[in-house]
C-alpha cells in the first residue's frame, strides 16, 4: 500500500499536472502507479494531456520525496485518502476538479448523511454571528456535519457552535497538517478533532499561500450537500465558494441582510442572480434538502392539554373528534362567544396545541 501511495502523491506533483488532469489520468489507468507505468504514447492520447503533459509524466523522477509525506502521516495518525478509497468524501467525486489526493485527520465521517457548509466574511456582525449559531443550533436534531474553512469570522463561529451543540464539524484548510492558520484557531483546531476534523490537498510543509484559498473553497463547496453564505460583500472567498457550489449543482442559500449593509450585498447579489435561495428559516432550508421528516404526534403532547382553560379544551375536544375543523365549527358547537372562541384560538396557537390553515381552518397538533 504505501508504494501505491508513493505513486498517488508523486502524481500530484508533477509539473503541468494539476489536480484536473491527475483524476483523469487515474479514472483512465486504475491508479497512479498505472499511470507512471504507462507508455509516453498512450499518456498523450488521454483527452487533455498530450505529448507536453506525458512527457512530463515520464521525465517524472522525485519519487523518494513522496516518503516523508507518509512517515510524516503516520506519525501524526493522518488518513491519505486517494480517489478509490471508501473514506474519500464522495459527493467531492462528483467534481470535475476533485483533488487526487486529500489528507485528513479527524474523528468524523466525511462521507455523513447530511453536510452543510456554512461560510461567510471575516469581519462579521452580531447579526451574523446570532444568524449562524440558530442555524446550527436548529440543525442539531439532524446530526449534519458542519463544515468550513477555519477562517476568521463565519467560519470559526460556525465550527465553535457545532461544537457546543455536539455536531461533528470539519475544517477545510488552505495549507498542510504541519500547521494551523490563522494560528489563532490552534486551540479550536485541537477540539475539532475529537468531534469532527481537518481536511486538506496540500502536503505537510505546504504554508498558507493566498493562491491555495481558491484551491480549498472548492473542497468546501463541493464536499457538501448545501452550502449557506451569512454574510458577504460581493467580493472574496465566500463569493468564490458560493460560485463554485452553483457551478457543482449544489443548492445554495444566502441568509438576507439590509440593503445598506455591505456585509450583506453578496448575499443579495447572489439572490438576484438566482444562484442562491433566499434562507429563510433552517424548516424551509430542510424542506429543500429533502430532510425534513414528518412530525409525529407524541402521546405525551396530549398531557398538556390538562392545564388548559375550560374554554380551550372545548375547542381541543372539537378538534380531536376530526383533527381539522373550520371556525364556523367552532364557534357552533362550542356555544361560545366569538370573542372568547377567537381568544381561546390565540393561546391555543401560542401554546402549539393547534395550527392555523388556509381557509380558516384549524388543526390539531
Amino acid at each position: 500500500m504505501k508504494d501505491v501511495l508513493v505513486y498517488e502523491i508523486a502524481l500530484t506533483r508533477v509539473p503541468g499536472i494539476g489536480t484536473v488532469q491527475a483524476k483523469q489520468l487515474i479514472e483512465h489507468f486504475g491508479d497512479a502507479q498505472q499511470v507512471f507505468q504507462s507508455t509516453k504514447k498512450a499518456l498523450a492520447q488521454v483527452d487533455g494531456i498530450g505529448e507536453i503533459r506525458a512527457n512530463a509524466v515520464k521525465s517524472y523522477k522525485d519519487f523518494e520525496l513522496a516518503i516523508p509525506e507518509i512517515e510524516f502521516c503516520q506519525k501524526h495518525h493522518i488518513q491519505i485518502l486517494t480517489l478509490w478509497d471508501p473514506a474519500y468524501p464522495q459527493r467531492l467525486l462528483h467534481c470535475y476538479d476533485a483533488p487526487s489526493v486529500l489528507f485528513y485527520r479527524g474523528n468524523s465521517n466525511l462521507n455523513n448523511s447530511k453536510i452543510i457548509s456554512i461560510i461567510g466574511t471575516r469581519l462579521h456582525t452580531e447579526y451574523g454571528k446570532n444568524i449562524t449559531e440558530q442555524i446550527v443550533a436548529d440543525l442539531q436534531p439532524h446530526q449534519v456535519l458542519i463544515a468550513s474553512g477555519l477562517a476568521f469570522g463565519i467560519d470559526s463561529i460556525a465550527h465553535r457552535a457545532a461544537l457546543q451543540q455536539q455536531l461533528p464539524t470539519v475544517g477545510v484548510l488552505a495549507h498542510g497538517l504541519s500547521s494551523i492558520y490563522p494560528k489563532q484557531h490552534k486551540s479550536l483546531a485541537k477540539d475539532m478533532l475529537q468531534q469532527g476534523g481537518l481536511l486538506t490537498e496540500f502536503g505537510s510543509n505546504v504554508t498558507a499561500d493566498k493562491h491555495n484559498f481558491p484551491k480549498r473553497n472548492r473542497i468546501v463547496a463541493g464536499m457538501s450537500d448545501a452550502t449557506i453564505v451569512i454574510e458577504t460583500a460581493t467580493k472574496g472567498g465566500s463569493m468564490i465558494t458560493a460560485e463554485l457550489a452553483y457551478n457543482y449543482n449544489r443548492d445554495v442559500f444566502a441568509v438576507p441582510g439590509k440593503l445598506t449593509d455591505t456585509k450583506s450585498s453578496g448575499c443579495l447579489r447572489l439572490i438576484q442572480q438566482n444562484k442562491a435561495i433566499l434562507f429563510t428559516c433552517t424548516t424551509q432550508l430542510l424542506e429543500e434538502l429533502g430532510w425534513q421528516t414528518k412530525k409525529i404526534k407524541a402521546p405525551a403532547q396530549r398531557s398538556l392539554f390538562v392545564d388548559l382553560t375550560d374554554d380551550e379544551k372545548i375547542l381541543v375536544n372539537i378538534l380531536q373528534q376530526k383533527e381539522t375543523q373550520p371556525i364556523d365549527v367552532l364557534y357552533l358547537q362550542s356555544g361560545l362567544s366569538s370573542s372568547s372562541v377567537a381568544a381561546a384560538i390565540l393561546n391555543l396557537e401560542l401554546q402549539n396545541v393547534i395550527t392555523a390553515l388556509p381557509g380558516k381552518m384549524y388543526r390539531l397538533n
